[in-house]
């Protein structure tokens, strides 16, 4: 069945209005699942408005197109870890990206035979290709820095900033000229440029700021869609690019916000220095560091009025967040309130501690956000601090040499006795040091948090402390 044109917009206008509620219904853990849904109806009305207009002709390479895509998604949701969303993120950005830049190709290759190119459509086209093949690179970039296939430190180089504007510049100048002469000469450069350019923006990031990356990019494939939606005359891929271009920029910027970032300094070239030769950090490792035992710490956390756990990566990487919950349930039957305090850039991606906390069914009103929380840290009896790292790093208050330093941080410290559960002393993405494994409260226990917090369900539950 063909829809006529005016049923095609009704459609668009449905689905525009299903993403709007599923992005709202997204902001908050306990709507989630109905935003999800929303997100899920709108996407289906508007596939099934598009391939029922009169501008599809053959449905074959389309159907194929489909059942291999949604094979292949079907695959990778089943398949894939949390501790790997946040690349999967990266990498899904990097698609939407590509694909920005293969259909300006090919909607500019199909209107020069048919001789209908014009200078605003080479002007849109151009738009498309430089912002997509930027988020292409850059995404594949963020994609291998987060997967370990590169490292996770800042790459700069001299006159990088310089290499980075002239390059700029020069794809805006071949962008004009493409749009005033149709020159393939001119296309290709665009291209060219634009994918060095997502490469050379992106290597200069260090692995603390990944986090707005991921945010950073997901804006720039919105704005990518929205290009892409000009060039096919396709409203509805305007709105929704501008929807998730408009979004993403303004998580980018309140995570900004969150870690005292400037976001130009995010997203022209990273952030941060080398430390100097002498600092706060170089002084605590001459200091040495606790460890203790999983019994000592359900000694302290048994006898606790408070205690509030910082969940991190390494609470990821372990799956521990099940085993959290059934401690937390044990303590709260002996009357100790537990908490759980989230810093806004947890984790690899916005969200990451948030959607692992709800997936173990922890209640919503446990889990309080870096400012709600950190005024409870001095009357906490224990901190218990579960694979987290740069978040509660007191260098970023007390080290102007240190990367970090200016970030806002869950002030775990200021409890009275801090637990710290960590593999090894290595430091956090951002490769700094932490000071809080040498503060006279904080004791490190070390192992899998998993194997850990299951010792202390087994103690807590056989009475042995």
């Amino acid at each position: 069945m063909e829809l006529s044109t005016n049923t095609q917009a009704i459609a668009y206008l449905v689905s525009a209005v299903l993403f709007i509620l599923a992005l709202k219904g997204l902001t908050h853990p306990a709507t989630a699942r109905r935003g999800n849904l929303y997100g899920i109806a709108g996407m289906a009305i508007a596939i099934g408005a598009t391939l029922a207009g009169s501008e599809v002709q053959s449905y074959g390479l389309i159907a194929i197109a489909i059942v291999a895509g949604a094979a292949i998604g079907a695959v990778v949701a089943m398949r894939i870890q949390m501790t790997a969303m946040p690349q999967l993120v990266a990498a899904l950005h990097s698609f939407v990206g590509l694909a920005a830049v293969l259909v300006a190709i090919g909607t500019f290759i199909n209107r020069r035979a048919a001789e209908t190119l014009n200078p605003v459509l080479m002007g849109e086209l151009s738009a498309g290709i430089v912002i997509g093949a930027i988020t292409f690179t850059g995404s594949v970039v963020a994609f291998g820095k987060l997967q370990g296939l590169l490292s996770g430190k800042p790459v700069r180089f001299n006159g990088q900033h310089l290499l980075n504007a002239a390059m700029g510049l020069a794809a805006i100048g071949f962008a004009v000229h493409f749009a005033m002469t149709g020159s393939l000469v001119s296309l290709v450069a665009i291209t060219v440029l634009a994918l060095v350019l997502g490469t050379t923006l992106i290597i200069p990031i260090g692995g603390a700021d990944m986090p707005v990356v991921i945010s950073m990019l997901n804006s720039y494939s919105g704005w990518a869609a929205a290009a892409t939606g000009f060039s096919l005359g396709n409203n509805l891929l305007i709105i929704v690019g501008a929807l998730v271009g408009c979004s993403g920029a303004i998580l980018s910027y309140i995570m900004c916000r969150a870690m005292n970032r400037s976001i130009f300094n995010v997203v022209f070239g990273g952030f941060g220095t080398d430390g100097g030769e002498s600092s706060a950090t170089g002084e605590a490792t001459q200091q040495g560091i606790k460890s203790a035992s999983v019994e000592d710490a359900v000694y302290w956390m048994e006898d606790a009025g408070r205690v509030i756990i910082v969940p991190g990566y390494g609470m990821a990487v372990a799956q521990a967040q099940h085993a959290l919950k059934e401690l937390m349930e044990l303590l709260e039957a002996r009357g100790v309130e537990v908490l759980f305090a989230i810093h806004p850039v947890a984790g690899r991606m916005p969200g990451h501690m948030n959607v692992l906390l709800a997936e173990a069914d922890i209640p919503y009103d446990h889990v309080l956000e870096m400012d709600e929380i950190n005024p409870d840290f001095p009357s906490t009896d224990v901190a218990l601090i579960v694979g987290a790292n740069d978040v509660v790093n007191p260098a970023a208050k007390e080290d102007p040499s240190s990367p970090i330093y200016g970030m806002p941080i869950l002030e775990a410290g200021r409890a009275r006795q801090v637990y710290f559960l960590k593999r090894s002393l290595r430091p956090g993405y951002s490769g700094v040091d932490n000071l809080l494994f040498y503060q006279e409260n904080t004791s490190l226990i070390f192992g899998d948090a998993k194997d850990t917090i299951e010792g202390m369900v087994g103690a807590l539950k056989g009475g042995r402390h």
